[in-house]
């Protein structure tokens, strides 16, 4: 029989690492009972340590391995948290894959992979979880500053990150009037294990660091505390949405000091 009770129950996809990792963590220290899920079994057991470490409770998080492209993947996520709780009262569509390639360099089986698993998984998670929200849930896209500018090598990633943004804005419409609302967080570059690698290419450093009005690029509890706060009362009144955590990336002009001072080449 289900667990049933007043217990906030949130759906965290991509949890083993990176932004869904730390989402988790900081959820379950709101008060919310996580399912995480992710593709590693190892990972995810390190997840369940980290969340009993920060909460003291082995209840709060509970875990599955799964494949989200696969056509059984989402399905599987919603019926195990439905299993164990009875409800959802949140869903954060966050698993998703780097390093893509330009239009040109970018074959089908790419395609296909980036597409299935930021745009059609989570496209199937939402429709699956609708049914087993009340008022006062909501889903959070994590999609991308790609979505919103133009990024160079964006290719099949700025394609599904700019579909989910789509797909935030219907749901948000379809739904809202239920008590259902539907965000997108969008982060910037953000340290990560996965964006660690990205910046030993210079020129990809120097595109996020010379052309952020900040003094830092994003940290992963920058993206999970702007999701918490779209999870939390203070955050009830916004729907259909694209919250952008990327320091001023996207939105400015700027160039560093450094960048004004360099040596020019015309083109």
């Amino acid at each position: 029989m289900p667990e049933t009770g007043t217990a906030r129950v949130a759906v965290v996809t991509g949890a083993s690492s990176g932004i869904g990792f730390g989402t988790a963590v900081t959820l379950a220290q709101a008060g919310m009972t996580v399912l995480g899920t992710g593709r590693d079994e190892q990972r995810l057991h390190a997840l369940t340590e980290a969340v009993v470490a920060a909460t003291g409770d082995p209840d709060r998080i509970a875990t599955i391995a799964v494949d989200l492209t696969t056509d059984d993947g989402p399905g599987r996520v919603v019926e195990e948290a439905v299993a164990r709780w009875g409800h959802i009262n949140f869903l954060i569509n966050n698993a998703g894959v780097g390093r893509p390639k330009p239009l040109h360099e970018t074959d089908d089986e790419t395609l296909d992979y980036f597409l299935g698993l930021m745009l059609r998984a989570p496209f199937r998670l939402a429709r699956d979880v609708i049914g087993h929200m009340g008022p006062g849930s909501a889903i959070i896209n994590i999609t991308s500053t790609f979505a919103v500018v133009g990024g160079l090598r964006g290719g099949a990633y700025s394609a599904a990150k700019g579909g989910l943004t789509a797909l935030t804005t219907h749901i948000a419409c379809q739904y809202g009037a239920q008590g259902i609302r539907c965000n997108a967080v969008a982060p910037g570059v953000t340290v990560t294990p996965m964006v660690e690698q990205r910046l030993s290419d210079p020129g990809f450093k120097k595109m996020q660091t010379e052309m952020t009005p900040h003094t830092r690029l994003g940290r992963v509890e920058d993206i999970a505390g702007t999701v918490a706060f779209l999870c939390s009362d203070a955050g009830s009144f916004i729907n259909g949405q694209t919250i952008v955590v990327d320091g001023g990336w996207s939105s400015t002009k700027y160039l560093s000091e450094r960048a004004l001072s360099a040596e020019w080449v015309v083109r």
